[in-house]
C-alpha cells in the first residue's frame, strides 16, 4: 500500500473548523502545525451558516498563512448572506491574503436563525468570486520589451483554487444522479477548478461518480473526501449530519473493541485502504477531514506512505 501511492507523489490536504474556546484554539494551532509537517496542497478552514464564526474562520486561516508554508483555503456559502456581504466577504479574505476558496450553497440551520440570502447556488457564488477579484485587479497595461511605443494587458492575478462540493451519494435536495452531474458541471462553467467529495465508504461510491461526471463533461479534478473517525459514536452522529452510513461491520468492529488504541488501529487500516483504493484508480489527491485532530489523519497519512519528512527531521538525519 505505502509504496504505490507514494511513488505517485499523492497530493493531501486536511479540513478543519474554528476553535469554539481559548483552550481549543491552543490544542488547535498546535495541530495545525502537526498537519503542516504533512506538507498538504492547502488546508481549508469551515465556518458557520451566515458568517456565525467568519472571525474565528479568518483567525485560523491567517494563522496557516502566517506561520506555515501551506495555501489556506477560505469556506463560503451562500446560506444567510446577500450577494452585498459575500462580495464584502471575498475581498476581506482576499485583502487578508487569502486566494483560494471553496464554495458552497450551504445548508440553513434547522433552527431557522439563518435566511436563504440572494445567491441560489454555489455557481453563482464562484462567479461572485472571480467577479471580485477582476474588480480589485483591474486590466493594466505593461511595455513590451523593445518596442519603446507598444504596450500590452497584464496578466490579471486569479484566485489560486476555487473548489465546489461534489456528492458521490447524492446530495438530500437532489432529483437523482444526473442532476448531481448537471450541478457539478455549472460550477465548472462558473469557473470552479476543483471539487472536493463529501465522505464516504466505499470505494465505488466515488469511482462510480467519477465516472458519471466525467461522462457528463466535468473535467476538473475530483477529491475524493475521507473522515477517519475512530469511533461508532461519532460515526453515527456523522451519519445524522449527512445521510451517509458507515458500514455495520466497521461500527461493529469499532464497538466490541476495548481500548482506544485498538479502535484507533481499526479505523486506520478501514479508513487507508479506502483511500488506497480510490488513488490506485486513479485519484488525483486526497483531501482528509479532520474533526480537528491530527492524530487520526495523520495515522492514514503515514500508512499510506504519503506523510513528508518535517525539516527539522530532515536537518537531524
Amino acid at each position: 500500500m505505502e509504496s504505490d501511492t507514494a511513488s505517485r507523489r499523492v497530493p493531501v490536504s486536511f479540513e478543519l473548523y474554528p476553535p469554539r474556546s481559548d483552550a481549543a484554539a491552543i490544542a488547535l494551532g498546535r495541530s495545525i502545525d502537526r498537519l503542516a509537517d504533512a506538507d498538504p496542497s492547502f488546508i481549508s478552514v469551515t465556518f458557520g451558516a451566515g458568517g456565525s464564526t467568519r472571525d474565528r474562520s479568518l483567525t485560523v486561516l491567517s494563522y496557516i498563512l502566517e506561520n506555515t508554508r501551506v495555501e489556506p483555503m477560505a469556506h463560503l456559502t451562500c446560506i444567510g448572506s446577500s450577494a452585498e456581504e459575500a462580495n464584502q466577504l471575498v475581498r476581506r479574505f482576499l485583502d487578508a491574503g487569502i486566494t483560494s476558496f471553496l464554495a458552497l450553497r450551504g445548508d440553513p440551520p434547522t433552527d431557522g436563525s439563518a435566511d436563504v440570502g440572494d445567491l441560489r447556488s454555489a455557481a453563482e457564488l464562484v462567479q461572485l468570486i472571480h467577479r471580485v477579484q477582476q474588480e480589485r485587479e483591474p486590466f493594466t497595461e505593461q511595455p513590451m520589451p523593445g518596442q519603446p511605443r507598444a504596450s500590452r494587458l497584464r496578466a490579471r492575478p486569479r484566485p489560486e483554487r476555487v473548489a465546489v462540493a461534489a456528492f458521490p451519494s447524492g446530495h438530500p435536495d437532489s432529483r437523482g444522479p444526473q442532476q448531481e452531474v448537471d450541478a457539478l458541471l455549472a460550477k465548472q462553467v462558473a469557473g470552479a477548478n476543483l471539487a472536493i467529495t463529501q465522505l464516504f465508504y466505499r470505494a465505488d461510491d466515488y469511482l462510480d461518480f467519477v465516472e458519471r461526471a466525467r461522462a457528463g463533461g466535468v473535467t476538473i479534478d475530483i477529491l475524493p473526501g475521507i473522515m477517519p473517525a475512530t469511533s461508532a459514536a461519532r460515526l453515527r452522529r456523522i451519519a445524522e449530519l449527512t445521510g451517509e452510513d458507515a458500514p455495520d461491520d466497521l461500527l461493529i468492529a469499532l464497538e466490541i473493541e476495548p481500548t482506544d488504541e485498538g479502535r484507533s488501529e481499526i479505523a486506520t487500516e478501514f479508513f487507508a485502504s479506502l483511500a488506497a483504493d480510490v488513488i490506485a484508480a486513479g485519484a488525483p489527491g486526497l483531501h482528509l477531514y479532520t474533526l480537528n485532530k491530527h492524530e487520526a489523519v495523520l495515522a492514514v497519512t503515514d500508512r499510506l506512505g504519503l506523510r513528508a519528512i518535517p525539516a527539522t527531521s530532515q536537518e537531524n538525519a
